[in-house]
């Protein structure tokens, strides 16, 4: 029990002093898969224009993907007004290989972390809106397992 303590302790003083972040969540996703309806969905503020931020995905994903790489459909919205949006691909295993990419996780759960944009500005301070959406061919992408979003302040 102690340990256990100790343990949590230490990963909430080590998350704490993330000082770049300016938000990070995930969506974890029922069933070990993504449905093409349910797309993961992203509310964040930002308070200081004068920065520059990092977007970046997370993603974790099982050796159940049945693919090398996932296609996703992703959108920066302030209001409803869309502000950059993209067809993006991110490859989960080596094309000829099936070697996963990607730092491992828990028995085959993979973390990958993909920038979607570098040294971005935001032009107005307030609440944003980042959507991602998988853009495959099948309506359920069988192991992906959760996606996430990251912003950070670009450290100078």
């Amino acid at each position: 029990m102690r340990v256990v303590f100790c343990s949590m302790l230490i990963a909430i003083i080590m998350i704490g002093c993330d000082s770049s972040r300016v938000y990070e969540n995930n969506v974890d996703f029922k069933d070990r898969s993504w449905k093409i309806a349910e797309p993961a969905k992203f509310d964040f503020q930002i308070s200081d224009t004068s920065k520059k931020y990092n977007l970046m995905m997370d993603l974790r994903n099982s050796l159940e993907y049945p693919y090398a790489r996932l296609f996703i459909n992703w959108e920066l919205k302030k209001d409803s007004l869309t502000l950059s949006k993209e067809l993006i691909s991110v490859y989960l295993f080596d094309q000829k290989t099936g070697k996963p990419f990607g730092n491992s996780g828990i028995g085959d759960i993979y973390d990958h972390q993909f920038s979607i944009l570098k040294h971005f500005t935001f032009k107005k301070t307030g609440n944003y809106r980042m959507n991602f959406q998988q853009f495959m061919r099948l309506d359920t992408i069988p192991g992906i397992l959760a996606v996430g979003l990251r912003v950070e302040v670009v450290e100078k």
